[in-house]
């Protein structure tokens, strides 16, 4: 497995991100759809991940956009046959060490309610349920969390 920064607008990433919103536009109001299209995640403020099989498959992908406060993760997925393997939780880890390497100390996300495994995956990696951030509204078929990274500086 290998996780890289990548552009988004190959053919086998926008395929991930067009799988994603195959995915998740079914469960919700249109009012609760938060995705951002592919121009947003090209912007220089955005770091784009993508986990690689080891034969060159695209099977995972996220995000973080930088913001002056915080960097908020976006269009976490990893594909259905490729979930239980941990490849999301080293997608997180790897997009949370890039930020931090850029001054990143704070996390934000938005996800849906019915995202439980994903969710629990957040907690594990020291997230907590938090509100509404930036533009967001309250929602309730919103979940927002939020994580701050401790500085280890002596």
């Amino acid at each position: 497995m290998i996780i890289a920064l990548e552009s988004p607008n190959q053919p086998d990433v926008r395929q991930l991100i067009e799988d994603l919103d195959a995915y998740q536009v079914p469960l919700y109001p249109a009012e609760s759809h938060h995705g951002v299209d592919l121009s947003v995640l090209e912007q220089p403020n955005v770091l784009f991940a993508v986990a690689r099989s080891d034969d060159g498959a695209a099977v995972a992908c996220g995000a973080v956009v930088l913001e002056t406060e915080y960097g908020e993760l976006k269009r976490m997925y990893t594909r259905p046959e490729q979930r239980g393997q941990g490849i999301a939780r080293r997608l997180l880890d790897f997009l949370e060490a890039q930020a931090q390497r850029r001054g990143c100390r704070a996390f934000a996300l938005e996800t849906g309610y019915l995202q439980t495994d994903a969710i629990k995956l957040y907690q594990r990696c020291g997230y907590a349920l938090c509100g509404p951030f930036g533009d967001y509204l309250d929602d309730p078929n919103s979940v927002f969390m939020r994580k701050t990274i401790l500085s280890t500086a002596m």
